[in-house]
């Protein structure tokens, strides 16, 4: 656990870059939301010459809806600009672009910020995750639903689908009113363009390269997610001993991408900054990064090397990390 002292020493230090940028905000906008409108036209107008040549437009189309995702994303955190209402409105446009409900998402992420890595808290904005203990207690049944949740194809392979037409398409019970405002507007405002767009292109073009970009770019965001809280090294304590700078600098890894990917995912790979002040802007994550944390011992997890999560199922206490179905031993 990192002591008060250096949690108050941690907070001046990164205050400099809770910063937002208008000007660096707006140019990220322009040099993400400009090249995925491009992207996706060329990705209809291919149709008519070859699908191949359509996926490859696909594919870069979803890298940067992913990209528009994490200014979304900094807007949910009010780390876009400094002005309130123009994340607000930045975060509802960008939210529409990725088929988020804004103030939803905002919402349970910002629970997630606040106990991740808290094992008397999971639930809310987390992967499911069961500890050795309870899954040996659970149910047959619950168990069944775990191993299907847990399992690879199901998480990303059905997760997106589930994600993108099921999960965020509805209001929870806690949802305010505000809430639930958003999100009947934004499914009222997909459902417009959506029956627009199929007017003017035609439904079976629009799926053709709408459906694809919204999958890949969902699988992507879930895999990201996985990834930055399942690794080797990874924190997890009950509320009693869990502490807050701990969690970010322990429990969120640092997702060494190659530097086009890095760029592309918006510096999201930088987790363990984010987690340590949500209010940092993506473009001041690397530079945080940089100046402050490469010799502190922060979890890394290469390209390669991140592949083993898909392994991970259990959270073990006593051995306090994550194991396998099979390596139980009891």
């Amino acid at each position: 656990m990192i002591g008060q002292n250096a949690a108050r020493d941690w907070k001046q230090e990164v205050a400099p870059y809770e910063r937002p940028r208008v000007g660096r905000s707006a140019w990220q906008l322009v040099n993400t939301i400009a090249p995925f409108l491009v992207l996706w036209c060329l990705a209809y107008f291919s149709l008519s010459l070859s699908y191949w040549l359509t996926m490859v437009f696909v594919m870069l189309a979803a890298g940067f809806l992913i990209r528009t995702f994490i200014l979304f994303h900094d807007c949910c955190h009010y780390a876009f600009f400094p002005n309130k209402l123009a994340n607000e409105i930045t975060g509802i446009i960008t939210g529409l672009l990725a088929a988020f409900p804004y103030y939803r998402w905002k919402n349970e992420h910002a629970i997630h910020h606040a106990s991740s890595g808290n094992l008397d808290r999971r639930g809310i904005g987390d992967i499911w995750i069961l500890t050795v203990d309870e899954y040996l207690a659970a149910s047959k049944w619950r168990k069944i639903a775990y191993h299907i949740y847990r399992n690879p194809f199901f998480m990303f392979g059905v997760g997106p689908v589930y994600m993108i037409l099921v999960a965020y398409r509805y209001n929870t019970r806690r949802a305010g009113r505000t809430e639930r405002r958003n999100t009947r507007a934004t499914n009222m405002g997909l459902a417009l363009a959506i029956a627009l767009a199929c007017w003017l292109l035609g439904w079976k073009s629009f799926l053709l390269v709408e459906g694809p970009i919204l999958y890949l770019a969902s699988m992507a965001g879930i895999w990201l997610f996985y990834v930055q809280h399942h690794f080797d090294g990874a924190y997890f304590e009950p509320a009693k001993d869990w502490d807050y700078v701990s969690a970010a600098l322990r429990g969120s890894s640092f997702y060494k991408l190659p530097g086009v990917l890095q760029w592309m995912v918006g510096n999201i790979g930088y987790h363990h900054i984010h987690h340590l002040s949500s209010r940092v802007p993506n473009y001041n994550l690397k530079g945080f990064h940089e100046q402050k944390l490469a010799l502190c011992g922060v979890p890394s997890v290469g390209l390669l090397a991140s592949l083993r999560a898909l392994g991970y199922r259990l959270w073990d206490e006593q051995a306090k990390k994550f194991v396998a179905f099979p390596s139980l031993g009891r």
